[in-house]
């Protein structure tokens, strides 16, 4: 691998795994339901951004895959808590 790339490699998970800490103490320590959402929405997305760094540095395709069901579960756990924050159900009868 190429020396510039893989110190943005490394900069740039120690960023993401700085964000993950911030998000979880957020998660943890939130005033708020809305709060604790937004953190996990952060936790997920950074999670999903390490993945698919690791998934450059190592030159293999399935990181990618499972980047993208890491996106797809998050967006549809974030919309059903929404859901669930804004009318009190997620399944309306």
């Amino acid at each position: 691998m190429n020396g510039i790339l893989d110190w943005a490699m490394h900069f740039a998970l120690a960023c993401f795994a700085t964000g993950m800490v911030c998000a979880a103490l957020r998660l943890l320590r939130g005033p708020s339901a809305q709060d604790r959402i937004l953190a996990l929405d952060t936790l997920y997305i950074n999670g999903m951004l390490s993945i698919l760094c690791l998934g450059i540095g190592v030159g293999a395709a399935i990181y990618f895959d499972i980047a993208l069901l890491i996106a797809l579960f998050g967006f549809v756990g974030s919309t059903a808590m929404a859901k669930f924050l804004l009318r009190g159900e997620v399944i309306e009868p």
